[in-house]
């Protein structure tokens, strides 16, 4: 086969299709080279061509550019313009032209005897394409007169019933259609006059005074993070949890060591450790429910009060942090007066009183549901922490639900930085309104305006990072204190006797 192969490559004999024949490939500066020579140069080049592509003897002798796709003047003409026999004219665009335009161009051809019976079968056959149904629109301005008129005769006898004219199918849908848009639903409009006022809508949104209350949830339905489909379900469970982990506030009654004084310390030393490990603000607020709850179990002596603080804290770490301290790190904050085991000991008997009840809703939660109706105000927010801890070192917020505390906080941080009115929004979303809130605000007010006695506390919003919250909020109760607490300071201590 090789031998046969090469033989006939040496005869001259040559197959176009021929995989192994030599390259006769030209590059376009050869070609143009080629053009530009003799006739005896542009003989050469006919090995090149195909037998489809091979110029005709009528344009052997022309040498013309090669056109773009689609340009008309691709196709070869001669000299005279002429072109070749048995092709279709240069203006058709061949290859590229529909069957439409070309029966289109074929009907114009057509003579003047049978341009009218020609036209009116192709618009015929058009309508019946377009037409859907059996039914066909009859009568003067048709293109069937002619088919019409047949049909008079026999339609006049009553042999055949006229169609329905499509101007009333039309009117019918119109109708139809006027109906269907004016026709109430289920969701839109009340059946009864007296839920005339009530709008069906979800349960997230049915608040009071729907005219003033903005919908702020709505905005994060595309945000998985925020719960938006659930998350008044979410509150609703929280603020129930309340009453379950609320501590006693008068717990200190059956505890013969103790005073309220000596809680305030532990906890003033506790936010100093808190601020040491760089912890987060929810670990600090379980850590002192943890203790409130347990001496309201347990009788704890003076000597063993510290220990049930770092106990706490290391609890409150391991739930809250995702690194919490190792328990070296709290026996050395508390300058090894306290061993590893004896911290793991408290860890334990605490849990167990407790019955690893760890499920408190902590206010941070909701400071921040708040700051949401807030636009997330970051000054307001800062002094809104600030003011959400004084429950913390003062013993009288311990009557009061999480929620109300952080809606007093917000509420004077609002005040203090004359951020505008507590409207329908803000007291919506906090779950409070002026008058309830007035009892923990007066309190708030109360202890800003005395002496400082929780320096480690004082210390830590005094700082830039926390914009000197401690130093602005007292400087403005000092100043405006007297508007407030002057008159009623006796009756959030009433509050309290009345809610035991």
């Amino acid at each position: 086969m090789p031998t046969q192969a090469r033989s006939l490559r040496t005869r001259g004999t040559m197959n176009e299709n021929d995989e192994n024949r030599p390259a006769t490939r030209l590059t376009r500066a050869k070609a143009a080279a080629l053009s530009a020579g003799d006739g005896s140069i542009a003989a050469a080049k006919k090995p090149l061509e195909t037998k489809k592509a091979a110029p005709s003897t009528a344009t052997a002798g022309t040498t013309r550019r090669r056109a773009a796709l689609g340009d008309v003047s691709n196709v070869t003409k001669g000299e005279s313009g002429e072109t070749k026999e048995g092709k279709k004219p240069a203006g058709a665009k061949v290859g590229l032209t529909s069957k439409a335009t070309m029966q289109a161009g074929a009907v114009s051809k057509l003579t003047r005897t049978n341009s009218s019976r020609t036209s009116a079968s192709v618009t015929q056959a058009k309508n019946t394409t377009t037409k859907k149904g059996p039914e066909k629109r009859s009568g003067p301005g048709s293109v069937k007169d002619s088919a019409q008129k047949r049909q008079k005769p026999i339609q006049e006898k009553g042999l055949i019933e006229e169609p329905p004219r499509k101007k009333v199918e039309v009117e019918k849908k119109a109708t139809e259609k006027k109906v269907a848009e004016k026709k109430p639903t289920t969701e839109a409009i009340p059946t009864n006059k007296e839920n005339a006022e009530v709008a069906v809508e979800p349960k997230a949104l049915q608040k009071p005074s729907q005219d003033l209350v903005e919908d702020l949830d709505t905005e994060d339905l595309d945000d998985p993070l925020m719960v938006a489909e659930y998350v008044v379900e979410i509150f609703e469970y929280m603020k129930d949890l309340e009453l379950e982990t609320l501590p006693n506030p008068h717990y200190i009654d059956h505890q013969p060591d103790l005073e309220w004084k000596m809680r305030g310390i532990l906890v003033d030393w506790l936010i100093e450790v808190h601020t040491r490990f760089r912890l987060l603000p929810e670990t600090l607020f379980l850590a002192v429910n943890i203790i409130d709850r347990f001496l309201s179990a347990e009788v704890v002596a003076l000597d063993r009060l510290q220990l049930v603080g770092v106990a706490a804290m290391f609890i409150a770490s391991k739930y809250e942090e995702v690194l919490s301290p190792h328990v070296a790190n709290f026996s050395h904050v508390a300058d090894e007066t306290f061993t590893d085991k004896e911290i793991l000991d408290a860890e334990r008997h605490i849990l167990a009183t407790l019955e690893y009840n760890m499920s408190y809703p902590n206010p941070m939660n909701f400071l921040r549901r708040i700051s949401k109706a807030d636009n997330y105000d970051i000054q307001t927010r800062t002094l809104g922490k600030y003011l959400m801890e004084i429950s913390l070192l003062d013993h009288r917020f311990m009557a009061y639900r999480q929620s109300h505390v952080s809606a007093a906080a917000m509420y004077l941080a609002r005040l203090i930085l004359e951020r505008g009115p507590w409207d329908a929004t803000l007291s919506y979303y906090a779950g409070y309104d002026e008058k309830q809130i007035d009892p923990v605000f007066r309190l708030m007010i109360d202890y800003l305006h005395r002496p400082v006695c929780h320096e480690a506390f004082f210390k830590k919003y005094a700082s830039k990072k926390f914009l000197k919250a401690s130093i602005l909020t007292r400087q403005w109760a000092k100043k405006y204190h007297h508007l407030y607490i002057d008159s009623s300071l006796s009756e959030p201590y009433n509050y309290i006797k009345d809610n035991e």
